[in-house]
């Protein structure tokens, strides 16, 4: 169940990254989803080692959302980054 519920987390996490960061990304909308997911899952990892929150309980608490929305971000941007430069050359 922990595991579902980041990615569930993580879909809603990369359309709201998707909605601080606008843009055109290289990847496209499936790609942007796929990076709320592991954005998600890698906030609910830091949420767990920083916050203390468990995956299962902490499934509505404030500090999960915002951690996986940072690290949906964190990912966007550097998805972006890499992407970029590869474009360009």
């Amino acid at each position: 169940m922990g595991i579902i519920a980041w990615i569930l987390i993580g879909l809603i996490a990369g359309f709201i990254a998707k909605a601080i960061m606008p843009g055109k990304d290289p990847g496209g909308v499936i790609i942007t989803i796929l990076i709320g997911i592991a954005g998600g899952l890698l906030g609910g990892f830091l949420g767990k080692v920083i916050f203390g929150v468990d995956s299962i309980d902490g499934f509505f608490d404030l500090s999960t959302w915002i951690a996986a929305v940072i690290g949906s971000v964190i990912l966007l941007i550097l998805y972006r980054v890499i992407t970029g430069n590869r474009r360009r050359a």
